[in-house]
């Protein structure tokens, strides 16, 4: 099965190369190519076929690298290039093996970057690393497992210990997480939602009463107006484009709103039509605002206020009254903010022309079926919060919520972070969770809420938090302020990373730590009542099941079903009613338990095993019923404030490339946007290169600009002269992570305001150009 180690062309960023314009298009022949280029070559023909085959199939496995939903018809190719690395970096045969660990100190280990790290292949084996070493070493399941015991049984309080989840979990591993959580005693459960779609849940779940997508699939087609915000659905989420494609054909119209021009949003070049191979492909954007960062919350209140306006002119012809009267409150509020609002604020904080506004606003008032979709560059502001109540405000005001075309869509960028939380992966869930938790399982769960992501840093660095447990991702690497957050976790005295590769949060550890391997979700789960499968949920609430194909990497590998219930086992033991060896034997076992705690999961053994699974029930989508105090959407006042810039500053967002997904860098070229060979590069607007005197090519350092005077830099960065938002400039996540304090973060949510971040340019004298990596 192994196969050996590729070479790892690390790039020094000396010879990075920069086209200078962005890429008109996206997907086409060089997205098969750069889909099936690094699986033929890292997989083989044979373990290539049959998991690109099984992606996203209903009798396949499905693919880690985003929530997007697939259709109820299934073409033979259902996957993005994206997907097709992400499985390709999980099921490559290439792996770690047991010399490694005494080769590589972790002191070396963590001088390398992420893209070394994962591509040492497999991870196969437990290791431990001891206080006071440098080295990880192998040591067995049994002993390992003891480790964690002995020391979360040592805390004064299990409030010292926090349980991190990815969102790549299953619902049945979820699901045994936090409860043997519980169990142990505390709701410490950061996520990844914490850093992600938070402020979704905070603002959906105020307002509607539900923190998920009011739409399905099949409502992308049938809308006539779709508006994309602070979204690049192009590298994100790419099978998003097929459905954009498809309502484009049927005659809906799409706005896309975002600092930066995004291929997918341009013209997408479907590469399973004739057209997307030979042809020009589908335009996609009817228009394109180019907003100044943080100024999506000004344009909504500027829309909603032209609606108003257009209903003061026309009574009783532009509002849904009869949506409103019923299933709505708030609006006279909202009438009266909004006819103070100040359009000269607006256009200052948009940096839009009011006759863009204009626009936008009559293309809504022409849309009988309107859908809102937005990812991170929303979530990820100061304002995120307000800036989705002020979304949903506007879909309210003409009732396009609960009608087939029409509703609210956020879109998730990992493939079960959402089913996570259904199952109970929250620091806040709800009693009536909890009590149906407790009497399952005959115990008592704990009651106060626990500690979310940026929570769990700061407890770590205040001598609050001792153990850190994380069921994937790589919390370090994710998480803002990097060095804050790593100087954090050094702090504690055991950290335990579950992962099916290296990344950055194995090199930066407890006194001791632990590393425990793990199936990929591409890899038969065979148990001892047989062949198992798991479940995910996506981002329009549909729960199907996933079925490895591929004869796991490693002999010896555990499922994380099987890890977590050994966990429970040594921890808790009998402190509940619950058969940690039955689940880790039979999931349907842990199916059957869903069923009676978990909302809208009655019969879900019968249910998972229908063809495609089934639709989680979401009142505002089903029945236009409300969740809230008063079984009302809300329609709410938010106070306008946007981003100052001082002078000489710019506001940059943080971004991914078009070679990564979250964290896991697969190479160093983001063709979208022309750079290939390097990552350290910072996208500024020509004009603002001018007024700064500065120049495309040029070397700076990248200063964080914040009260509390701490120096937080990314050195020797090559300015990119870019068509961004005047005033605004972007660098690769996770590397501006530095820049970003610990608690700058979305009001309510606490979601770190990655897409907000004030800076200043300082250039480096020519002689010290040498290239250094970031943070």
């Amino acid at each position: 099965m192994k196969r050996e180690n590729p070479k790892v062309n690390e790039a020094d960023e000396s010879g990075i190369e920069v086209t200078g314009h962005p890429k008109a298009w996206a997907a086409g022949v060089p997205g098969v190519y750069h889909s099936m280029q690094p699986a033929l070559t890292h997989m083989g023909v044979d373990r290539a076929r049959k998991t690109l085959l099984a992606l996203n199939q209903k009798d396949g496995f499905d693919c880690m690298s985003c929530a997007w939903p697939d259709p109820d018809h299934r073409k033979t190719f259902e996957f993005c290039e994206n997907g097709a690395k992400a499985v390709t970096w999980e099921a490559t045969p290439v792996l770690v093996h047991s010399g490694f660990w005494a080769e590589h100190p972790v002191s070396e280990l963590r001088q390398r970057s992420e893209y070394w790290l994962g591509m040492q292949g497999r991870l196969t084996e437990p290791v431990y690393k001891k206080a006071g070493a440098d080295h990880y070493t192998p040591v067995s399941w049994e002993q390992a497992f003891t480790i964690v015991a002995d020391k979360l049984a040592s805390l004064p309080s299990p409030d010292r210990a926090a349980f991190y989840t990815s969102g790549r979990t299953s619902n049945e591993a979820a699901f045994l997480y936090q409860l043997f959580i519980r169990a142990y005693g505390t709701n410490n459960l950061p996520d990844c939602s914490n850093m992600c779609h938070e402020s979704s849940g905070w603002a959906m779940g105020q307002t509607i009463g539900i923190g998920k997508a009011t739409v399905s699939y099949g409502d992308f087609e049938k809308a006539d107006l779709i508006i994309v915000m602070g979204q690049n659905p192009g590298t994100n989420h790419p099978r998003m484009l097929t459905a954009l494609e498809e309502a484009k054909e049927a005659g809906c119209r799409i706005v896309a709103v975002n600092p930066l021009p995004e291929a997918g949003l341009m013209r997408y070049k479907n590469p399973q039509k004739v057209k997307g191979i030979i042809g020009r492909g589908t335009e996609l954007a009817d228009q394109f605002l180019q907003i100044r960062i943080g100024g999506d919350m000004a344009l909504l209140q500027a829309v909603s206020k032209r609606v108003l306006d257009a209903e003061d002119a026309h009574p009783g012809t532009v509002l849904d009254h009869k949506f409103l009267a019923e299933h709505c409150e708030g609006l006279a509020e909202l009438r009266a903010h909004l006819a103070g609002l100040d359009e000269a604020a607006v256009l200052a904080a948009t940096g839009l022309q009011a006759a863009d506004i204009d626009e936008l606003a009559a293309r809504y008032l022409a849309a009988d079926k309107v859908i809102i979709t937005w990812a991170m560059g929303i979530t990820q502001q100061k304002k995120g919060v307000a800036t989705i109540k002020e979304i949903i405000n506007l879909l309210l005001l003409r009732g396009n919520m609960g009608k087939p075309g029409a509703g609210a869509s956020p879109i998730r960028g990992h493939s079960n972070v959402q089913g996570d939380r259904t199952m109970g992966i929250w620091e806040q869930m709800p009693p009536a969770f909890l009590d149906a938790l407790g009497e399952e399982f005959s115990f008592d769960p704990p009651r106060k809420h626990g500690f979310d992501a940026v929570e769990t840093v700061r407890q770590m660095r205040d001598g609050g938090v001792d153990v850190f447990v994380g069921m994937g991702g790589n919390f370090v690497g994710a998480i803002s302020d990097t060095a804050a957050a790593e100087a954090a976790m050094e702090k504690t005295a055991l950290s335990v990373q579950i992962s099916t590769k290296l990344n950055r949060s194995h090199t930066v550890t407890g006194a001791e730590a632990l590393i425990l391997p793990t199936l990929g979700r591409t890899e038969i789960d065979l148990q001892k009542s047989g062949p198992q499968f798991v479940s995910v949920e996506d981002t329009v609430c549909a729960v199907h099941a996933s079925h490895g194909v591929v004869e796991p990497v490693a002999p010896g590998l555990l499922s994380e079903v099987a890890i977590v219930c050994r966990l429970a086992a040594a921890v808790v033991g009998d402190r509940t009613s619950a058969d940690w060896a039955g689940f880790e034997a039979d999931y349907d076992l842990i199916r059957d338990h869903i069923s009676h705690v978990v909302a809208g999961c009655s019969d879900y053994n019968t249910k998972i095993r229908q063809k495609g699974g089934f639709v989680l029930p979401n009142g505002p989508r089903d029945s236009r019923t409300f969740s809230t105090p008063t079984g009302k959407a809300i329609l709410t006042v938010n106070e306008l404030e946007h981003v100052e810039r001082p002078a000489g500053t710019l506001i940059l967002q943080s971004m991914r490339s078009h070679d990564q997904f979250n964290t896991t860098i697969y190479g160093h070229n983001d063709r979208y946007r022309g750079i290939r060979k390097g990552r350290d590069v910072v996208f500024v607007n020509p004009d603002d290169l001018a007024e700064l005197g500065l120049a495309d090519g040029q070397h700076v350092d990248v200063h964080g600009v914040y009260a509390d005077n701490v120096e937080r830099v990314l050195r020797n960065y090559r300015l990119v002269s870019y068509p961004s938002a005047k005033g605004c400039a972007a660098a690769y996540y996770p590397e501006a992570n530095v820049l970003v304090p610990l608690d700058f973060v979305a009001e309510g949510s606490q979601t770190p305001a990655s897409k907000a971040v004030v800076v200043r340019l300082q250039p480096v004298p020519a002689l010290e150009e040498e290239p250094t990596a970031g943070g």
